[in-house]
């Protein structure tokens, strides 16, 4: 017969006995996970706001660019950024904390997808709240019909095998780089320094900074070595004239993202279906990326996780615009934060959460942490997103790439996905539609990936010998607990 797919539990699901040989820390059978350690107070802060500084560009971005496009005023605009980060911590913490079935309980850190922000401009350019309220009401949609699809969704997870879940974590990494040279550069591209010299020191400066005091300190000052590069180059880019006090004066001290504030949301079926594909591209997304933190904090994730990592994502997604937030989806330069730091508290991220929460209800305090220069940010992102690729090539390393089909999967996925990256314009030609999913080489990267690896490795396959049993397993040296295993 031909080989069954089995997945182990996972320890929400194992017995006692099984749940202290796989939670445990290596060295130490049944002891906590590192995953679940609950770190100091202090050293609880310091961690989650470093999190926070990595990924709170990302997070007002979206909004930054679709309020304008929509005809919103920069008041208004600020409103969005700030519901944006409130919202950005209540879907953290439903995915780090978690409920039910509900949160793949990894630190994971959600924000704003930036896969939306093209379709949302298409649906709202210059409606005012009118096109604020259609594109808020798509994403509920969108974000319903992804948390009922969920538990069929995560069987993906059977589909990434080393050679696939390899090539996506680096094409994650290498997908991220662009945007850390961007904020090098200043980060507006219509900005009159942009590129200039000054910023691309700045950014250098901050790079290695970041380097010396990851050689140089211990402990866990070492652990938040970006958190202190970025306050070192900030105060080194006050005298350069690139950190903008502007926004500190103009913020609010208190604020609260107030429900429907830019009227109750409205449901077009053009819209929705726009929202339903983004929502699908993100799901896809999220899923390599769940699978890429767990291998690199030692739990990998197994379907249970992917679904309530899913299910916490769409959730998020469709509460969000109750508070006029956008659609929520995993951060990945989160995930190479994690793998530099060697931090893996979730605890540790839901306390980034927290402080999202805080900032999205103390706009000062949000303008604070805005005071980081783009390229001071840039110069960090170059080791942070350089992270996730080098976890993803760890990862390849066990896929058996001696085998010629192996070796070709890689090269085709890494090919199309880096398309994107290396011609912007390539598919210019194509409907707006399919540009959604094309646009993202980590989405094109992952489907070539997948198809290919049941085109090598499983279909015709005869039914004795089963499918290749290290395209499955990915060879002696990986864990089973998130692939099939066969009998």
């Amino acid at each position: 017969m031909a080989a069954t797919p089995r997945f182990r539990k996972n320890a929400a699901e194992a017995s006692p006995a099984e749940t202290e040989t796989e939670t445990g820390t290596a060295g130490e059978p049944g002891g906590t996970h590192p995953v679940d350690e609950t770190l100091p107070p202090l050293r609880m802060f310091t961690s989650g706001l470093q999190h926070v500084a990595a990924m709170y560009a990302g997070v007002v971005a979206p909004p930054m660019i679709v309020g304008p496009a929509v005809g919103l005023d920069a008041k208004e605009t600020a409103f969005l950024m700030g519901a944006s980060l409130f919202t950005a911590g209540i879907a953290t913490l439903l995915q780090t904390l978690g409920f039910w079935r509900i949160g793949a309980r990894l630190p994971f850190v959600n924000g704003v997808s930036f896969a939306g922000v093209t379709p949302m401009i298409a649906i709202g350019k210059d409606r005012g709240h009118d096109g604020i309220a259609v594109i808020f009401g798509a994403i509920i949609v969108a974000g319903l019909l992804g948390f009922v699809l969920a538990p069929y969704f995560c069987k993906l997870v059977r589909f990434f095998p080393p050679v696939v879940t390899g090539t996506v974590i680096t094409l994650i990494g290498v997908s991220l780089l662009p945007v850390a040279f961007n904020w090098s550069q200043g980060g507006n591209e219509t900005a009159g320094d942009y590129g200039s010299t000054t910023n691309i020191l700045m950014a250098a400066v901050t790079l290695v900074i970041v380097l010396a005091l990851r050689k140089l300190l211990r402990g866990f000052l070492q652990q938040i070595a970006i958190l202190l590069g970025l306050v070192a180059g900030t105060l080194i880019a006050i005298p350069a004239g690139i950190t903008d006090f502007g926004a500190l004066g103009d913020a609010d001290v208190v604020g609260f993202p107030t429900p429907f504030h830019f009227g109750a949301p409205q449901f077009e079926i053009a819209a929705i279906i726009s929202m339903c594909i983004v929502m699908l591209v993100c799901m896809t997304e999220s899923t390599a990326d769940m699978l890429a933190l767990g291998k690199i904090v030692g739990r990998p994730a197994d379907e249970r996780t992917i679904e309530g990592g899913l299910r916490a994502d769409t959730l998020g997604s469709a509460i969000s615009p109750l508070f006029n937030g956008f659609m929520c989806s995993a951060f990945a330069q989160n995930i190479g934060l994690v793998a530099m730091t060697k931090v893996r508290s979730r605890f540790v991220v839901a306390a980034g959460g927290v402080i999202l929460v805080l900032l999205g209800l103390v706009p000062v305090a949000a303008s604070v942490i805005a005071l980081v220069p783009l390229p001071v940010l840039g110069g960090a992102g170059i080791v942070l997103f350089g992270s996730v690729a080098a976890s993803g090539i760890q990862t390849l390393a066990t896929a058996a790439l001696e085998k010629g089909e192996n070796a070709l999967i890689v090269a085709a996925a890494v090919g199309i996905g880096l398309i994107p990256i290396a011609a912007p314009d390539f598919y210019h030609a194509f409907p707006d539609d399919l540009l959604v999913v094309l646009d993202s080489g980590i989405s094109t990267g992952c489907v070539v990936a997948i198809v290919l690896n049941l085109a090598f490795n499983h279909w015709g396959r005869t039914p004795d010998t089963g499918p290749d049993e290290e395209a499955v397993e990915g060879g002696p040296q990986e864990d089973s607990r998130a692939l099939p295993v066969a009998h």
